[in-house]
């Protein structure tokens, strides 16, 4: 009787001792990390990169689930094909649950195909809120007549023979084309002013009590982001030299272009990575970018390189806006392919916690084999 009360006792304290550490360490961790791949504080801190820091704001939360909330004219905007359903699905899922089961904010789906009556129907049984599901117009999805296209193919074999990434793909390019000056001017998008662009395959891990776009708009923002990237140099050689030409000949006084570089020192690569976009559609429907793009797209290089809308939309923020009209959402949780922002979530419990490949929101492996060792502990307390 004595020896099982001294094992069980032994279990116990070695139970709180495995415990203590575990959920120590993941307290600690969370209170010491920024963790985004790559990490968003050192991209930002680059001495050549936008420091955003400044620009985060803490932010109350604004949801009662005894009011009526109020909306602004804001809609969800997710580019996305047929085949595309299942993660689609997942993706939907997830923002529903994070954010828009709270505010029902509406979606508007656009595909260069008709959606199936399929698709539709998987993705109307996942929200309340309005669907409407668009095709892109041709004219906004094709080979414009100035682009020489025996000269764009032969650039399209040259790429994808240096295997960099989406080089060899046409379909890429007109996708970065329309996200880059076309997408607001759908006919689907007009009535809004303000969008948050979702993609399907992504993953939201941090619930949202309050509204963005209220928040947009009551502190003048007019271009949220949460990761920072450096492009592929190979697939805009010419997008900076471009951009600088563009403002002198328009004699623009770009304050926030200098943190992207310098016409000696050239571009330093740091952009916005814009399938995560929460913006003002009048930021591009304004004469001045269109200009810009109008610009750009004369020279044929959204198809002889390979230009991004992300260092589109980046460098035109760099061109037009200040640096307290841009925000990092620094407190939205986001994994798109293999790059995250991991919130620094404390004790506040609105993150669930993530794996991507051999890396950790937590950055340390052995706080899942920590958890294993703790539930094997409780599972032999209870047995024995």
């Amino acid at each position: 009787m004595y020896i099982q009360m001294k094992r069980g006792y032994t279990y116990i304290i070695t139970l709180l001792l495995f415990c203590s550490l575990y959920f120590g360490s993941l307290y600690f961790v969370s209170k010491t990390s920024n963790s985004t791949v790559p990490y968003v504080n050192s991209i930002l801190e680059d001495k050549n990169c936008p420091n955003s820091s400044d620009n985060t704001t803490p932010i109350e939360p604004t949801f009662n689930t005894t009011e009526q909330v109020k909306r602004e004219k804001a809609v969800i905007v997710i580019l996305v094909r047929n085949n595309e359903l299942r993660p689609m699905r997942r993706t939907l899922r997830e923002f529903e649950d994070r954010f828009n089961r709270k505010y029902n904010y509406p979606y508007v789906f656009l595909n260069d195909e008709p959606f199936t009556d399929e698709f539709k129907q998987s993705i109307s049984a996942l929200t309340n809120a309005e669907l409407k599901f668009g095709l892109v117009p041709k004219e906004m999805w094709s080979v414009p007549n100035h682009v020489n296209e025996t000269v764009m193919y032969n650039s399209l074999y040259d790429y994808a023979s240096r295997n960099i990434m989406y080089g060899g793909s046409l379909s890429y390019r007109h996708m970065c084309r329309f996200n880059s000056g076309f997408f607001y001017k759908h006919p689907l998008l007009q009535q809004y002013d303000y969008y948050w662009r979702v993609e399907p395959g992504v993953h939201f891990y941090c619930d949202l009590d309050y509204d963005p776009f209220t928040f947009m708009r009551e502190n003048g923002k007019e271009y949220g982001f949460t990761i920072t990237l450096k492009e592929i140099p190979e697939t805009i050689p010419t997008l900076w030299d471009h951009t600088i030409k563009f403002a002198h000949q328009h004699e623009l006084n770009t304050t926030l272009l200098r943190f992207f570089g310098s016409p000696e020192g050239g571009y330093n690569l740091c952009h916005f990575w814009s399938n995560f976009e929460i913006a003002s559609l009048n930021l591009w429907r304004d004469q001045r970018y269109e200009d810009y793009f109008n610009y750009l797209d004369s020279t044929g290089n959204f198809f002889y390189e390979r230009w991004g809308d992300a260092i589109v939309h980046s460098l035109a923020a760099g061109l037009y806006l200040n640096k307290s009209q841009v925000h990092f959402f620094n407190d939205i949780g986001y994994k798109h392919d293999n790059f995250a922002h991991c919130v620094d979530d404390g004790v506040l419990g609105k993150c669930i916690l993530f794996f991507y490949n051999d890396g950790y929101c937590l950055n340390r492996p052995w706080h899942l084999a920590m958890g294993i060792i703790c539930l094997l502990y409780g599972l032999g307390f209870l047995i024995f």
